[in-house]
Protein backbone atom coordinates (compact mmCIF):
# COMPACT_ATOMS: atom_id res chain seq x y z
CA UNK A 1 0.00 0.00 0.00
CA UNK A 2 1.47 3.39 -1.57
CA UNK A 3 2.03 6.08 1.55
CA UNK A 4 0.58 9.58 1.10
CA UNK A 5 1.55 12.86 3.13
CA UNK A 6 -0.52 15.95 2.48
CA UNK A 7 1.43 18.94 3.21
CA UNK A 8 -1.18 21.88 4.01
CA UNK A 9 -3.64 19.28 4.64
CA UNK A 10 -5.33 21.78 6.75
CA UNK A 11 -6.80 24.02 4.24
CA UNK A 12 -9.47 24.50 1.72
CA UNK A 13 -8.12 21.81 -0.44
CA UNK A 14 -6.04 20.02 1.40
CA UNK A 15 -9.37 19.58 3.10
CA UNK A 16 -10.92 18.41 0.25
CA UNK A 17 -8.31 15.38 -0.99
CA UNK A 18 -9.04 13.71 2.26
CA UNK A 19 -12.75 14.00 1.61
CA UNK A 20 -12.35 12.43 -1.66
CA UNK A 21 -9.39 9.98 -0.37
CA UNK A 22 -11.59 8.73 2.57
CA UNK A 23 -11.73 5.04 2.09
CA UNK A 24 -9.89 5.28 -0.84
CA UNK A 25 -8.12 1.63 -1.18
CA UNK A 26 -4.72 1.71 -2.12
CA UNK A 27 -3.16 4.88 -0.17
CA UNK A 28 -2.81 4.86 3.78
CA UNK A 29 -2.24 8.60 5.17
CA UNK A 30 0.43 10.04 6.59
CA UNK A 31 -0.69 12.58 9.50
CA UNK A 32 1.15 14.87 12.35
CA UNK A 33 -1.00 16.40 14.39
CA UNK A 34 -1.46 20.02 15.64
CA UNK A 35 1.60 20.40 17.63
CA UNK A 36 3.66 18.48 14.85
CA UNK A 37 2.14 19.70 11.85
CA UNK A 38 4.81 23.02 11.69
CA UNK A 39 7.55 21.42 13.45
CA UNK A 40 10.10 21.79 10.52
CA UNK A 41 11.97 18.33 11.89
CA UNK A 42 7.92 16.66 11.82
CA UNK A 43 7.76 17.52 8.44
CA UNK A 44 11.03 17.11 7.09
CA UNK A 45 10.14 13.44 8.19
CA UNK A 46 6.64 13.11 6.54
CA UNK A 47 8.09 14.21 3.36
CA UNK A 48 10.97 11.73 3.28
CA UNK A 49 9.12 8.93 4.41
CA UNK A 50 6.29 8.89 1.67
CA UNK A 51 5.75 7.38 -1.32
CA UNK A 52 3.65 10.14 -2.56
CA UNK A 53 3.51 14.30 -1.74
CA UNK A 54 0.70 16.40 -2.35
CA UNK A 55 1.61 20.01 -1.39
CA UNK A 56 -1.52 22.29 -0.78
CA UNK A 57 0.81 25.55 0.16
CA UNK A 58 1.55 28.96 -0.97
CA UNK A 59 4.42 29.10 -3.87
CA UNK A 60 7.57 30.01 -1.42
CA UNK A 61 6.56 27.15 1.41
CA UNK A 62 6.09 24.84 -1.44
CA UNK A 63 9.52 25.45 -3.30
CA UNK A 64 11.21 24.97 0.71
CA UNK A 65 8.77 21.61 1.03
CA UNK A 66 10.62 20.22 -2.20
CA UNK A 67 13.74 21.29 -1.32
CA UNK A 68 13.27 19.24 2.20
CA UNK A 69 13.10 16.12 0.33
CA UNK A 70 16.67 14.79 0.16
CA UNK A 71 15.75 11.43 -1.40
CA UNK A 72 15.16 10.02 -4.76
CA UNK A 73 11.55 8.02 -3.97
CA UNK A 74 9.28 10.34 -3.09
CA UNK A 75 7.06 11.90 -5.70
CA UNK A 76 5.61 14.78 -5.55
CA UNK A 77 1.97 16.79 -6.68
CA UNK A 78 2.21 20.38 -6.21
CA UNK A 79 -1.21 22.29 -5.87
CA UNK A 80 0.39 25.63 -5.66
CA UNK A 81 1.60 27.90 -8.46
CA UNK A 82 5.23 27.79 -7.66
CA UNK A 83 6.34 24.95 -10.49
CA UNK A 84 3.29 24.87 -13.24
CA UNK A 85 6.17 26.25 -15.76
CA UNK A 86 9.23 24.69 -13.95
CA UNK A 87 11.77 22.58 -15.98
CA UNK A 88 11.59 19.00 -15.04
CA UNK A 89 8.34 19.23 -13.88
CA UNK A 90 5.29 17.88 -15.13
CA UNK A 91 2.03 19.48 -16.09
CA UNK A 92 -1.09 17.21 -14.35
CA UNK A 93 -3.81 18.16 -16.20
CA UNK A 94 -4.17 14.64 -17.65
CA UNK A 95 -6.56 15.55 -20.92
CA UNK A 96 -4.40 18.60 -21.80
CA UNK A 97 -2.69 16.38 -24.94
CA UNK A 98 -3.06 12.85 -26.12
CA UNK A 99 -0.14 11.27 -23.85
CA UNK A 100 -0.25 13.47 -21.11
CA UNK A 101 -1.72 10.43 -18.74
CA UNK A 102 0.94 8.75 -19.95
CA UNK A 103 3.68 11.70 -18.98
CA UNK A 104 2.24 12.13 -15.52
CA UNK A 105 1.81 8.31 -14.66
CA UNK A 106 5.69 8.08 -14.97
CA UNK A 107 6.81 11.50 -13.05
CA UNK A 108 8.45 11.93 -9.87
CA UNK A 109 7.37 15.87 -10.20
CA UNK A 110 3.68 16.99 -10.78
CA UNK A 111 2.44 20.19 -10.83
CA UNK A 112 -1.53 21.06 -10.24
CA UNK A 113 -2.98 22.89 -13.33
CA UNK A 114 -4.70 25.75 -12.04
CA UNK A 115 -8.79 26.30 -11.79
CA UNK A 116 -8.78 29.27 -14.35
CA UNK A 117 -5.99 27.49 -16.51
CA UNK A 118 -8.01 24.39 -16.42
CA UNK A 119 -11.01 25.77 -18.26
CA UNK A 120 -9.14 27.75 -20.76
CA UNK A 121 -7.02 25.21 -21.82
CA UNK A 122 -9.36 22.61 -21.94
CA UNK A 123 -11.59 25.02 -24.69
CA UNK A 124 -7.99 26.70 -26.74
CA UNK A 125 -5.62 23.94 -26.21
CA UNK A 126 -7.16 21.50 -29.04
CA UNK A 127 -7.86 24.60 -31.06
CA UNK A 128 -4.35 25.28 -31.22
CA UNK A 129 -3.48 21.88 -31.81
CA UNK A 130 -5.48 21.56 -34.92
CA UNK A 131 -4.06 25.24 -36.08
CA UNK A 132 -7.74 26.30 -36.00
CA UNK A 133 -6.42 29.23 -33.75
CA UNK A 134 -2.90 30.75 -34.68
CA UNK A 135 -0.09 30.49 -31.68
CA UNK A 136 0.23 34.16 -32.68
CA UNK A 137 -3.70 34.60 -32.21
CA UNK A 138 -4.82 37.26 -29.40
CA UNK A 139 -6.87 35.77 -27.37
CA UNK A 140 -8.53 36.95 -24.28
CA UNK A 141 -10.63 34.73 -21.20
CA UNK A 142 -13.30 36.35 -19.29
CA UNK A 143 -13.93 34.28 -15.81
CA UNK A 144 -15.31 33.99 -12.63
CA UNK A 145 -14.76 32.03 -9.82
CA UNK A 146 -16.34 31.27 -6.10
CA UNK A 147 -14.89 32.60 -3.20
CA UNK A 148 -13.61 29.79 -1.82
CA UNK A 149 -10.97 29.67 -4.68
CA UNK A 150 -9.35 32.24 -2.27
CA UNK A 151 -8.61 29.94 0.60
CA UNK A 152 -9.73 29.98 4.15
CA UNK A 153 -9.50 34.76 4.44
CA UNK A 154 -11.12 35.05 1.57
CA UNK A 155 -13.95 33.05 2.63
CA UNK A 156 -14.06 34.55 5.75
CA UNK A 157 -13.96 38.23 4.18
CA UNK A 158 -17.26 36.92 2.21
CA UNK A 159 -18.98 34.83 5.09
CA UNK A 160 -18.44 36.80 8.35
CA UNK A 161 -16.95 40.24 7.08
CA UNK A 162 -18.71 42.84 4.92
CA UNK A 163 -18.05 42.21 2.07
CA UNK A 164 -21.60 42.78 0.54
CA UNK A 165 -21.03 42.54 -3.34
CA UNK A 166 -22.16 40.01 -5.46
CA UNK A 167 -19.36 40.36 -8.32
CA UNK A 168 -16.16 41.87 -8.19
CA UNK A 169 -13.21 42.09 -10.87
CA UNK A 170 -9.83 41.60 -10.33
CA UNK A 171 -6.14 41.53 -11.67
CA UNK A 172 -6.70 44.81 -13.21
CA UNK A 173 -3.08 45.15 -13.98
CA UNK A 174 -3.46 41.84 -16.04
CA UNK A 175 -0.17 40.43 -14.46
CA UNK A 176 -2.33 37.72 -12.57
CA UNK A 177 -0.20 34.53 -11.83
CA UNK A 178 -1.94 32.23 -13.88
CA UNK A 179 -1.26 33.67 -17.27
CA UNK A 180 2.45 32.16 -17.95
CA UNK A 181 1.00 28.92 -17.28
CA UNK A 182 -2.37 29.41 -20.09
CA UNK A 183 0.56 30.79 -22.41
CA UNK A 184 2.94 28.18 -22.06
CA UNK A 185 0.68 24.95 -22.73
CA UNK A 186 -2.02 26.07 -24.90
CA UNK A 187 1.13 26.59 -26.68
CA UNK A 188 0.45 30.86 -27.29
CA UNK A 189 3.11 33.31 -28.58
CA UNK A 190 1.34 36.10 -26.22
CA UNK A 191 -0.20 36.20 -23.18
CA UNK A 192 -4.16 36.22 -22.76
CA UNK A 193 -5.40 39.12 -22.11
CA UNK A 194 -7.22 37.18 -18.78
CA UNK A 195 -9.90 39.18 -17.17
CA UNK A 196 -11.13 37.20 -13.44
CA UNK A 197 -13.90 37.57 -10.95
CA UNK A 198 -15.59 36.64 -7.82
CA UNK A 199 -18.85 35.76 -7.26
CA UNK A 200 -20.94 35.54 -4.17
CA UNK A 201 -21.30 32.01 -4.60
CA UNK A 202 -19.19 29.15 -2.51
CA UNK A 203 -17.93 27.51 -5.01
CA UNK A 204 -17.90 26.85 -9.24
CA UNK A 205 -16.48 28.09 -11.96
CA UNK A 206 -17.50 29.66 -15.63
CA UNK A 207 -14.58 30.53 -17.61
CA UNK A 208 -15.26 31.85 -22.15
CA UNK A 209 -13.10 32.58 -24.57
CA UNK A 210 -14.95 34.73 -27.21
CA UNK A 211 -13.85 33.85 -30.61
CA UNK A 212 -14.11 36.06 -34.16
CA UNK A 213 -14.97 33.11 -36.35
CA UNK A 214 -15.27 35.15 -39.21
CA UNK A 215 -11.20 37.00 -38.50
CA UNK A 216 -9.72 33.61 -38.26
CA UNK A 217 -7.05 32.27 -41.11
CA UNK A 218 -9.77 29.49 -42.00
CA UNK A 219 -12.96 31.15 -40.56
CA UNK A 220 -14.12 28.22 -39.10
CA UNK A 221 -18.11 27.60 -38.48
CA UNK A 222 -19.46 26.83 -35.07
CA UNK A 223 -19.44 22.75 -36.23
CA UNK A 224 -15.91 22.59 -36.82
CA UNK A 225 -14.93 23.98 -33.52
CA UNK A 226 -16.99 21.17 -31.75
CA UNK A 227 -16.23 18.49 -34.02
CA UNK A 228 -12.55 18.98 -32.80
CA UNK A 229 -13.35 19.43 -28.85
CA UNK A 230 -15.43 16.70 -29.39
CA UNK A 231 -12.88 14.96 -30.93
CA UNK A 232 -9.94 15.54 -28.36
CA UNK A 233 -12.47 14.88 -25.43
CA UNK A 234 -14.20 11.63 -26.66
CA UNK A 235 -12.71 8.77 -24.49
CA UNK A 236 -12.16 10.87 -21.06
CA UNK A 237 -14.68 10.27 -18.72
CA UNK A 238 -14.59 14.10 -16.79
CA UNK A 239 -15.33 16.13 -19.97
CA UNK A 240 -18.39 16.47 -21.19
CA UNK A 241 -19.20 18.78 -24.90
CA UNK A 242 -22.57 19.78 -23.86
CA UNK A 243 -24.81 21.25 -27.02
CA UNK A 244 -24.23 24.58 -27.49
CA UNK A 245 -27.44 26.00 -27.87
CA UNK A 246 -28.20 26.63 -23.81
CA UNK A 247 -29.97 29.33 -22.75
CA UNK A 248 -28.27 30.40 -20.07
CA UNK A 249 -25.21 28.73 -18.47
CA UNK A 250 -25.15 28.70 -14.17
CA UNK A 251 -21.72 29.16 -12.36
CA UNK A 252 -22.95 26.37 -9.97
CA UNK A 253 -23.42 23.67 -13.06
CA UNK A 254 -20.51 21.14 -11.91
CA UNK A 255 -20.79 22.74 -8.13
CA UNK A 256 -19.49 19.56 -5.92
CA UNK A 257 -18.01 17.18 -8.69
CA UNK A 258 -14.29 16.56 -10.08
CA UNK A 259 -16.31 16.98 -13.67
CA UNK A 260 -15.82 19.77 -16.67
CA UNK A 261 -18.24 21.06 -19.29
CA UNK A 262 -17.10 22.59 -22.43
CA UNK A 263 -19.95 24.42 -24.67
CA UNK A 264 -19.33 26.07 -28.03
CA UNK A 265 -21.95 28.73 -27.99
CA UNK A 266 -22.74 31.53 -30.70
CA UNK A 267 -23.86 32.94 -34.23
CA UNK A 268 -22.64 31.62 -37.36
CA UNK A 269 -24.17 34.77 -39.45
CA UNK A 270 -22.07 37.07 -37.43
CA UNK A 271 -19.35 34.85 -37.24
CA UNK A 272 -18.55 34.71 -33.65
CA UNK A 273 -18.41 32.13 -30.92
CA UNK A 274 -18.68 32.28 -27.33
CA UNK A 275 -16.15 28.77 -26.11
CA UNK A 276 -17.40 28.24 -22.29
CA UNK A 277 -16.32 25.99 -19.62
CA UNK A 278 -17.88 25.48 -16.61
CA UNK A 279 -16.25 23.48 -13.16
CA UNK A 280 -15.72 23.31 -9.61
CA UNK A 281 -12.52 25.42 -9.00
CA UNK A 282 -12.35 22.96 -5.65
CA UNK A 283 -12.94 20.26 -7.77
CA UNK A 284 -11.55 19.48 -11.17
CA UNK A 285 -9.84 23.07 -10.61
CA UNK A 286 -8.04 22.04 -7.57
CA UNK A 287 -8.32 18.79 -5.27
CA UNK A 288 -10.24 16.68 -7.70
CA UNK A 289 -7.47 17.54 -10.31
CA UNK A 290 -4.71 16.62 -7.35
CA UNK A 291 -6.60 13.14 -7.05
CA UNK A 292 -6.69 11.86 -10.31
CA UNK A 293 -3.24 13.00 -10.91
CA UNK A 294 -2.33 10.64 -7.31
CA UNK A 295 -3.94 7.82 -9.21
CA UNK A 296 -2.78 7.88 -12.18
CA UNK A 297 1.01 7.92 -10.99
CA UNK A 298 0.04 5.13 -8.86
CA UNK A 299 -1.29 3.04 -10.89
CA UNK A 300 -4.78 3.11 -9.71
CA UNK A 301 -7.70 4.07 -11.55
CA UNK A 302 -7.64 7.75 -12.50
CA UNK A 303 -11.53 8.12 -11.08
CA UNK A 304 -11.26 6.56 -7.35
CA UNK A 305 -12.24 8.88 -5.15
CA UNK A 306 -13.79 11.42 -7.74
CA UNK A 307 -16.99 12.89 -7.78
CA UNK A 308 -17.73 11.99 -11.46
Amino acid sequence: MASLFIDGAAGTTGLEIRDRLAGHAGLSLITLDEARRKDPGARRDALNDADFVILCLPDDAAREAVALIDNRRTRVIDASTAHRVADGWTYGMAELEPRQQAAIAGARFVSNPGCYPTGFLALVRPLVRAGLIPAEWPLSVNAVSGYSGGGKAMITEFEEGDEGTAFRGYALNLAHKHVPEMQRHAGLAHPPIFAPAVARAYRGMIVEVPLPLHALPDRPALAAIEAVLAEAYADLPLVTLAPGDASLVRLEENAGTDRLTLRVCGNDGAGQARLIATLDNLGKGAAGAAVQNLNIMAGLDPLAGLKA
